[in-house]
């Protein structure tokens, strides 16, 4: 007579069960990590070389005069975190268009010099991936409700090489006061220029302490943390007029 097949013990149940558990937590924590919390970032702002070549800058152009913030600008902050349940830092990043600001510029034959600028971005108006974070960062870290706007003035004149005439890339040093959350510092950080027949490109960061600029990591207890550095980054298109 065939044998009948022998129940499972109790023991055998409960390792099935716990086994059952465990596949669920691990296809819950792929779901939150892949879907909610997406770990690519924006990548940091680089300069469009296929600007110069739309746009080459010919024997009539001049880059003498003043010039402004036109569309296409981009100011923002980005900061390294960790989510208490996620096993990797990540980038955060905010950005924000509201820039206002002008530049003076003089031009003698291939050298250009930028004599004067003055920059302000609105920073309560910055927006992350995370409608949370954002709400965090107006009270805590950068406390954008009471500090609204972060500044820049040029305090000594640029003077790009003639090789930027001819709509190459080039790096120099810019000196000048930065203000945010109601603390100036002098600050001296490399950006690189692009000129072109439709304008100029600058692109830059600055990366600091949150104490140098009397701010606080905007950690929250428990749920996320934040490295002691802080990154602000910029893209500045600017037009003539």
């Amino acid at each position: 007579m065939a044998q009948l097949p022998r129940p499972k013990t109790k023991r055998g149940a409960v390792w099935t069960i716990a086994g059952a558990i465990v596949a669920v937590g691990v296809i819950g924590f792929v779901v939150v990590y892949f879907f909610l919390f997406p770990t690519s970032s924006p990548k940091p702002f680089g300069l469009n070389t296929s600007t110069t070549a739309s746009a080459p800058i010919t024997a009539s152009t001049s880059f003498t005069g003043d010039w402004k913030v036109a569309a296409g600008s981009l100011a923002g902050y980005r900061v390294r975190e960790k989510l208490a349940f996620l096993p990797a830092q990540s980038d955060a990043v905010g950005r924000t268009s509201a820039i206002t600001g002008t530049a003076g510029l003089t031009q003698s034959g291939h050298t250009v010099t930028v004599n004067t600028a003055a920059y302000t971005v609105d920073v309560s108006t910055l927006k992350s991936d995370e409608s949370m974070r954002d709400q965090h960062i107006r009270t805590i870290g950068l406390q954008s409700d009471e500090f609204p706007t972060a500044t820049f003035k040029l305090t000594k004149p640029v003077v790009l090489p003639a090789s930027a005439f001819s709509g190459g890339v080039v790096t120099a040093p810019v000196t000048g006061v930065f203000t945010i959350h109601g603390t100036a510092r002098q600050v001296t950080l490399p950006v690189q220029f692009q000129l072109s027949g439709a304008g100029i490109q600058a692109v830059g960061s600055l990366t600091f302490p949150w104490a140098e600029f009397g701010m606080t990591a905007p950690s929250v207890g428990g749920f996320v943390s934040v490295t002691g550095m802080a990154t602000m980054e910029f893209d500045l298109r600017l037009a003539k007029g």
